[in-house]
């Protein structure tokens, strides 16, 4: 299979053990996940299969939303209720001062990883040095706070929504603001709500997948890549130029015709990103990336135009190998 499935990463899984389940269930190994969810956090883990597994990271760098729950007055090693409790504080502050707090955290900030954490440094992950009882001085990172809806404060716990950077971990957000409470805190429980286009309400477990490959029904929940570049314009590529596309060779302008609607986005006037065609094949104005398609609508990849050679050269290629193996 080729494509992206929304996963429903459940309670007590790594993102690691649902691509091991996956790898059993599809009986096939390229497969990939888009970005770490915690063991004990669940929700939306978008997996990347076969030819798909190339936008892992784009996926990873996308926008991502989440439900958690603040736990204020208790602080842990690991930033959240399953480890061990540093502090407790009696609970001396107001509603409207945790919303201040909470609120300012919206925007940019310089957030410093936690030592349970996958990251590296020097070559060994932080949390396996926490393990050890070391604690190693770590960069700060900018991170961005798109939004934070709080959904109920009933004290010592909040609910809230956040959107956020790639990057941010909700634990430290939380432990951040305990701090700036000077009571401290940590996160309760998380459900990661949204990656990029895909929904929590869409997201299935792995018995659902399974179920559905047992009715042989699981293509029904597969997303097609091409979906991932929809704010590229379409194009076809003429039926001579199918062994150019599949030897990953450059697409002249004249050998490619607009795909359906997705033409209006090269009339009228040449918008920021597009460039000017030299002899005008595909339309007046040649946008800087598009979407290629062979002559029969199968998705070839990623385009930018060359305006020296009036020619697409791809940049990612998502073509099927036996469909280049026909011509």
């Amino acid at each position: 299979m080729d494509g992206l499935l929304n996963v429903y990463k459940e309670r007590g899984f790594t993102s690691h053990d649902v691509v091991a389940k996956l790898r059993g269930i599809l009986k096939q190994k390229k497969i990939g996940h888009t970005g770490t969810l915690d063991p004990e956090a669940e929700g939306v883990l978008p997996v990347c299969l076969g030819k798909a597994t190339k936008v892992c990271g784009l996926l990873t760098d996308k926008e991502k939303e989440y439900r958690a729950v603040l736990l204020l007055g208790t602080e842990t090693d690991t930033q959240d209720i399953f480890g061990t409790v540093l502090k407790r504080s009696v609970l001396e502050v107001d509603e409207e001062a945790v919303r201040e707090a909470i609120m300012s955290f919206v925007g940019e900030y310089d957030q410093i990883p936690p030592m349970y954490s996958a990251l590296k440094v020097e070559g060994k992950k932080l949390y396996e040095l926490a393990r050890q009882g070391k604690e190693v001085e770590r960069q700060p990172r900018r991170v961005t706070i798109y939004k934070i809806i709080i959904e109920e404060v009933k004290l010592p716990r909040v609910a809230m929504t956040i959107g956020c950077s790639k990057g941010t971990y909700i634990r430290t957000l939380c432990h951040d603001i305990g701090r700036r409470l000077d009571v401290g805190g940590c996160m309760e429980s998380l459900v990661r709500t949204r990656v990029a286009d895909f929904y929590l309400e869409h997201a299935k477990t792995l018995e659902e997948i399974e179920a559905m490959r047992n009715t042989g029904t699981l293509e029904r929940a597969v997303t097609a890549v091409d979906t991932l570049f929809l704010s590229y314009p379409a194009f076809l590529a003429a039926e001579n130029e199918k062994k150019r596309l599949y030897n990953g060779n450059p697409v002249r302008v004249e050998a490619l015709e607009q795909k359906g609607r997705d033409s209006d986005r090269v009339s009228g006037t040449v918008q920021e990103g597009q460039r000017e065609s030299r002899t005008g094949g595909v339309s007046e104005q040649c946008p800087e990336r598009i979407r290629v398609y062979d002559s029969e609508g199968r998705f070839i990849g990623i385009y930018s135009y060359d305006g020296k050679r009036n020619a697409y050269r791809p940049e990612t290629l998502f073509f099927m190998e036996q469909a280049a193996t026909k011509e």
